[in-house]
């Protein structure tokens, strides 16, 4: 009996399972044959969500909370383009995902097709298309520049191509990414910072994610204790350093009052791996005029006009090359001197409000201080964009920077926060996740609260309800822009959860969360919705500060 033809689809499948061992799909005419070979072949696990922007949320936040590459794949047309968000989210966070999609027919567009590639492209994603005598090639090609590249890549699969027999193997010439070059370190700068944050009075080390995907944490740890720096991070950082004697939590529009008076007493910085975005730096507030501010990064540039000096190289390296460069300094001294001696706990130092606000609804603040301690210790915190930022990052201690996916932050978007609990979920199953939302956010991805239901082993969705899209009001209703639109009809999630199947509670009291600590005790798999009725009379520090940025930046004209 003659050996079946083997498909393109199938080709493809097959190259990208020795890569990832997950899919975060949604089918189409487009995509239907490639998914059709994923489930026979059977080697990665498919998962189904309902909206086609879920489909990349979802695998964006496998890697973020495991390291590892997923899959998506939507059909062409409306499926591509409504998945177009989180692809652009994915680009600008640098997240590497293979997205298949269907795409126009090698004979040409239809009157329904668009320009697929150059939609991508836009947004800062590449295409490869495939070919009938270049499947695993170009497959294999996908995988290396979204690792290489560090972002999101198109494999774009012709509707005509996709259940074509392959021509030859399929494999054509192999055509790999270019590989990001070797930086060569500069060993007299690096002599010259190692005596810099010797010699400093006050030394701070910020770290950002970056430096937990480097490996560089227990060197910039070690770095600390030798000169007696002070250890910050930025919220995607969470976790490189423990809280301990000199870390002083998060740096930026979420440090403590404490921890904000003693970043900018720093006289040297060394910022390894952190953007130092407008968020991080304060809009320019977080670092004393005087102090240096030393980056470590890949980049030909530093990332922000405060940066003094660029150190170029990869982070893990240069701070082990720093830690064997430097002599003990008594940074811990100048910083006693100081009144920061032993600083444990001063990122956390946050009040907890009363339990309700003087609207009768519940301050975030007290919310979110009874979460800490009712939420299991083994948690992945996923959050969507929103006003309410500010309150989980400050409140809910993680263990690594895996364990806090922030999303949308990247691209300043909402409702993405469903659909990325589900790939949290995937990596990390046997953790519970914590998704945290706000109304609005919750009501733009609800498609997927199913899918959440349907694939998270244990999960608690925490809905920040406030009536409101938060943001917008503190920004704008403050400075007399009509409120109307930025209001929401009050939704009953707990409802809208138990008809999906979870379990769920309306939280107006402190004392409500004893529904959610019960079932949590019982040790039962499935997923708890938390309608928490928040007030939107609390203001995040964080927006206060983006508001008063704004302010200044329109007075300036």
């Amino acid at each position: 009996m003659p050996d079946t033809p083997i498909t393109v689809s199938a080709a493809i499948a097959a190259e990208l399972e020795q890569h990832a061992t997950d899919v975060f799909a949604l089918m189409g005419n487009g995509n239907a044959w490639f998914l059709d070979a994923v489930v026979r072949r059977g080697a990665m696990a498919l998962t189904a969500v309902r909206h086609e922007a879920a489909t990349i949320a979802a695998a964006d936040a496998y890697h973020r909370a495991s390291g590892r590459l997923a899959i998506a794949s939507v059909t062409y047309g409306p499926g591509f383009t409504n998945a177009i968000t989180p692809l652009a989210e994915s680009a600008r966070a640098r997240i590497p995902v293979v997205v298949v999609v269907g795409d126009r027919p090698t004979t040409g567009p239809r009157p329904f097709d668009v320009d697929q590639a150059g939609i991508a492209t836009a947004v800062g994603a590449p295409t490869i298309v495939v070919g009938r005598g270049d499947a695993r090639a170009a497959a294999r090609r996908a995988v290396d520049t979204a690792l290489a590249e560090r972002g999101p890549v198109v494999l774009a699969v012709p509707y005509d191509v996709a259940h074509a027999e392959l021509e030859g193997e399929g494999d054509g010439p192999t055509v790999h990414a270019p590989v990001a070059p070797f930086i060569a370190l500069d060993a007299e700068q690096l002599a010259g910072v190692a005596e810099r944050l010797r010699d400093a009075r006050r030394p701070l080390l910020l770290a950002g994610r970056g430096a937990h995907l480097a490996g560089a944490a227990e060197g910039l740890r070690d770095l600390a204790a030798r000169v007696g720096a002070r250890t910050a991070s930025s919220a995607l950082g969470s976790g490189v350093f423990a809280d301990a004697q000199r870390h002083l939590g998060i740096c930026g529009g979420f440090a403590s009052e404490r921890a904000a008076e003693a970043i900018e007493l720093a006289d040297a910085v060394l910022v390894v791996g952190a953007g130092l975005n407008a968020f991080q730096t304060r809009f320019g507030d977080a670092f004393a005029p005087d102090a240096h501010v030393m980056q470590v990064d890949i980049s030909d540039a530093a990332t922000n006009a405060r940066v003094d000096e660029l150190v170029r190289g990869d982070a893990r390296l240069v701070a082990q090359a720093l830690l064997a460069l430097t002599e003990p300094g008594d940074g811990d001294a100048g910083w006693a001197e100081a009144g920061f001696g032993d600083v444990t706990a001063v990122g956390r130092e946050r009040a907890a409000g009363d339990e309700l606000a003087e609207d009768g609804r519940l301050d975030p603040r007290s919310l979110f201080h009874a979460l800490e301690l009712v939420l299991p210790k083994d948690r992945v915190i996923v959050q969507d964009g929103g006003h309410f930022i500010g309150w989980a990052p400050t409140h809910l201690s993680v263990a690594d920077p895996e364990r806090l996916i922030m999303v949308g932050t990247a691209f300043q978007t909402i409702g993405l926060g469903l659909p990325s609990a589900v790939g949290a979920g995937a990596a990390r199953p046997e953790s519970t996740i914590v998704l945290v939302t706000g109304d609005g956010g919750a009501l733009m991805g609800l498609a997927d609260l199913d899918s959440v239901v349907r694939t998270v082993r244990r999960g608690v969705v925490v809905v920040c309800n406030d009536a409101a899209y938060g943001a917008e009001v503190h920004q704008y209703a403050v400075r007399g822009v009509a409120e109307e639109p930025m209001l929401i009809e009050q939704v009953d999630f707990a409802a809208l959860g138990r008809s999906l199947g979870a379990e769920a509670a309306v939280i107006e009291r402190l004392d409500d969360l004893a529904q959610l600590e019960a079932w949590l005790a019982t040790g039962a798999d499935g997923v708890f919705v938390a309608d928490c009725r928040i007030s939107r009379q609390v203001v995040a520090p964080y927006i206060v500060e983006v508001r008063e940025a704004a302010m200044r930046e329109a007075e300036r004209g």
